[in-house]
């Protein structure tokens, strides 16, 4: 696992979860994988950061993002 990710890498994660699992029920709600991403996503960009270390994310994001680095050879 890497030690940061780019609000890009985040975008590619989770675009790769929401093809994987997209939206369901009349909600739209996202996959637990997505949904667990989204936070820090919306987070990055309110706060202009580039950046988020990997030790400052939850232990779901942290693993959605070590399945898409596995996955997709990020």
């Amino acid at each position: 696992m890497k030690t940061s990710y780019t609000l890009a890498e985040l975008e590619s994660a989770i675009n790769y979860w929401r093809a994987r699992s997209p939206s369901a029920g009349e909600e739209l709600s996202l996959c637990p994988e997505a949904s667990a991403l989204a936070e820090p996503y919306a987070l990055m960009i309110f706060n202009a950061q580039r950046e988020v270390a990997s030790d400052a994310l939850d232990a779901a994001a942290r693993g959605a993002l070590a399945v898409w680095e596995e996955r997709e050879g990020a």
